[in-house]
């Protein structure tokens, strides 16, 4: 039997798969890319701010992309053409006829099979009196299926291949269909076929791959790779790096030069406008002659960025939009210089590099983040982040009695005390500074620490790894109104601790002390409940009986009695201390058991906490927490922070930065660290920083109180899982690492 091959004909086939191919792409189109209309919420409306800069930067923009109205009606139109042929392919599919394929004779004529052929002509003339075209009831396709089923049936030979072989013409070849039409093979259209293909897969798809992979190999996360190794240059060469030169390595980003980025716009009035701008902008350097510092680009980005945070205003055709286009990369490339930092703290602890950059030289790159997002430097007041208060409100702020320098300060204020400081302001307008106000973070900061898979989680021993659970709680500012009894929070200033810190810092409280809160369905009551605890009492001496002698008079009976009676008083108060002790020792059993279990319920709470917080670290990261009122940064922005631990003793950095980016409510971070090499009290420094607002940095400083491992244990468990990253030098970089508090008594003696 051969092998035969056959192409689809009449086209039926190659109908379905177009429909299947069509309704693959077109679902997950529709799904994706169909335009939406975003939805007004009420409540966000009214909890945007309505001050000039905030309404002119909405409307910017609603304006800057004019052809998302013709994109989108195209979309629509495309997507809408394509369910329309989806449809047409249906219904002209559903009118295919497929009922001569599936031929049956038998149940044509509606007989059992192996009737005899009386059965058979007896069925054909009562159903060719039925569908016979001449009849009323006629119908001719009927009528043919039951002619070729009648003759299929009569013929001895054909009945035996149909009952043998499915076909009344007998055993055929095998046949494989091909759900394509005829003519794709045909050989007058060969040409177009295989120009068609040459052209998809030889021309198209290695230009759409190899555009893809050049501008891929280009970036990393978004940021040049030209421009990556910038920043480790330049970071590499000057480990304490001030904030302005910080601005200058930004301001020289590839991302702003013509030649890397097609986006960015040169234009002939350049050369008037930016020259005048320089003359505006004191300490500018722009005669430095390092390149790329000393490059066109570079100062026309460095004068943007000057201008930006001294909130200058520029050309609203030229210059303004270079600064909107410029400000918008701003926070990625901060990011990128952030992790450059830290990977050079990296390489010097591991001593493939030699020079170690200072702590202060990546909290200055965490610092200029927010004053990007606020256009503000960091030495102006943090009030002017609120809406129409500008350097001449200030003085109203300045009580000479108590003197309103930060946020929270202004927000502790009652309410009749702000108003009469913002007297000047209109109704509407100090409803907007109040609602900015309100809506602004409140952090509370908790710190604790402990030391995972040991005996005594609160002990901290050299060489071990030391877990520091840092507790993010995000509260809106309004919850302060009013409320004078919160202190300020630990803000970082220049020097480091702020007064009310160092406060805390040197007080009785210990901060490290870990305090667990169990939940509600954990709470039972101790002792089994209130119980009257009788006292134990100890069992009486019991009376000897005292025979009389012979000279004295015997005992009458009324008497012997009243000693029968007081002995079986005696006894019965004997059972019953005997039993009260007996209960006593049974509820303080009792007592034991429900202590030891709820013990074993807080560590498996502990336990099941501890699990949680992994779980939710090994999720994927959140880009949504809430929106930054930040009217001269160009885009929408969401408050994020960053967290880490650093010694301000020896200006090193203990933990990788780590980036806070999904703060709605509550948000849990561990950072983890080798706790040093030799015994003595530790202080370290667990940091806060916002990377939206300026004046919200907290920082709190911790106690190690690092004692001798046991003679028994040789290492710690947790080194199983570091040995890899940490590398034998790290022994050696302890030593420089970390200062003790004994060493820094014995300096200031």
């Amino acid at each position: 039997m051969g092998q035969k091959f056959q192409y689809d004909e009449s086209g039926s086939t190659f109908f379905y798969f177009l429909l299947s191919f069509l309704a693959l792409i077109l679902i997950p189109a529709t799904i994706y890319y169909w335009p939406r209309e975003k939805k007004r919420d009420p409540e966000e409306e009214s909890k945007k701010c309505h001050c000039p800069p905030c309404i002119k930067k909405r409307e910017f923009q609603k304006n800057a992309d004019p052809w998302k109205g013709p994109k989108n009606f195209l979309i629509k139109l495309v997507i809408i053409i394509g369910w329309l042929l989806l449809l047409l392919l249906a219904y002209k599919v559903s009118q295919f006829d497929y009922e001569m394929a599936n031929f049956d004779p038998y149940e044509i004529l509606g007989i059992p099979l192996g009737a005899s052929q009386a059965e058979i002509k007896k069925a054909y003339r009562r159903l060719s009196l039925i569908l016979h075209p001449d009849k009323d009831t006629g119908n001719e396709k009927e009528f043919m299926k039951l002619s070729k089923a009648y003759q299929a049936l009569t013929d001895d030979e054909a009945r035996k291949n149909w009952e043998k072989y499915g076909n009344p013409d007998g055993p055929g070849a095998m046949s494989f269909g091909i759900a394509l039409p005829s003519w794709i093979v045909e050989k007058e259209n060969s040409v177009w076929v295989l120009g068609l293909y040459g052209l998809v897969f030889m021309v198209a798809l290695p230009i759409v791959v190899g555009t893809w992979w050049y501008r891929s190999i280009k970036f990393t996360d978004q940021v040049l790779l030209d421009t990556t190794q910038m920043y480790y240059y330049f970071f590499h060469k000057t480990p304490n790096m001030v904030l302005k030169r910080v601005i200058m390595i930004l301001a020289a980003s590839l991302e702003f030069n013509k030649k890397h980025n097609s986006e960015i716009k040169e234009r002939d009035l350049d050369n008037e406008e930016v020259p005048q701008l320089i003359k505006k902008l004191p300490n500018l350097s722009e005669k430095n002659k390092e390149a790329p510092l000393c490059y066109t680009y570079s100062i026309k980005a460095r004068a943007i960025i000057h201008a930006h945070l001294s909130r200058i205003p520029l050309n609203p055709n030229t210059l303004e939009e270079d600064r909107r286009y410029i400000i918008a990369k701003c926070p990625t490339l901060i990011q990128e210089q952030v992790n450059c930092v830290n990977q050079l703290i990296v390489l010097a602890y591991n001593r493939r590099i030699q020079r170690l950059p200072t702590i202060e030289t990546i909290e200055n790159c965490m610092k200029l983040c927010p004053m990007i997002v606020q256009g503000l430097w960091e030495f102006k007041s943090p009030l002017l982040q609120l809406p129409y208060i500008n350097e001449d409100n200030l003085k109203y702020f300045m009580n000479k009695k108590k003197p309103i320098r930060s946020l929270q300060q202004f927000a502790q204020l009652k309410g009749d005390e702000r108003r009469n400081i913002l007297r000047n302001f209109s109704e509407q307008e100090y409803d907007n500074v109040m609602k900015v106000l309100g809506n602004m973070p409140y952090i509370d900061f908790q710190v604790k620490y402990e030391v995972m898979d040991d005996e005594n989680p609160t002990e901290v021993t050299v060489g071990a790894i030391v877990t520091v659970i840092v507790t993010l709680t995000r509260k809106p500012m309004s919850t302060l109104f009013g409320d004078e009894t919160v202190k300020d929070n630990n803000l970082i200033n220049e020097n480091g601790v702020d007064g009310d810190a160092k406060e805390a810092a040197a007080g009785d409280t210990d901060p490290q002390v870990p305090v667990i809160k169990r939940p509600a369905w954990l709470k039972q009551k101790r002792g089994g409940g209130k119980k009257n605890k009788k006292p134990v009492k100890q069992p009486k001496a019991t009376a000897a009986v005292v025979k009389p002698k012979a000279d004295e008079s015997p005992v009458p009976s009324s008497d012997k009695k009243k000693v029968k009676e007081e002995k079986s008083k005696e006894e019965e108060s004997e059972e019953s201390d005997v039993s009260d002790a007996e209960t006593n020792d049974k509820s303080s059993e009792d007592d034991s058991v429900q202590k030891s279990q709820n013990e074993d319920d807080d560590q498996e709470w502990e336990k099941f906490k501890k699990l949680h917080e992994r779980e939710k670290a090994l999720q994927g990261k959140s880009k949504t927490s809430h929106p930054v009122h930040s009217p001269y940064f160009p885009n929408d922005k969401q408050e994020y922070w960053w967290t880490y631990i650093c010694d301000r003793k020896s200006r090193t950095l203990l933990t990788v930065p780590h980036y806070v980016t999904s703060l709605i409510d509550q948000e849990v971070v561990h950072l983890k660290f080798t706790a040093p090499n030799w015994v003595g009290v530790y202080t370290f420094t667990v940091c806060l920083r916002s990377d939206s607002y300026i004046g919200f940095d907290q920082q709190k400083d911790i106690k190690l109180d690092v004692k001798a491992a046991p003679a028994e244990i040789t290492e710690h468990p947790q080194w199983e899982d570091l040995e890899e990253e940490e590398g034998s030098a790290k022994e050696d970089a302890h030593e420089s690492e970390y200062t003790t508090d004994e060493d820094l008594s014995e300096d200031d003696d």
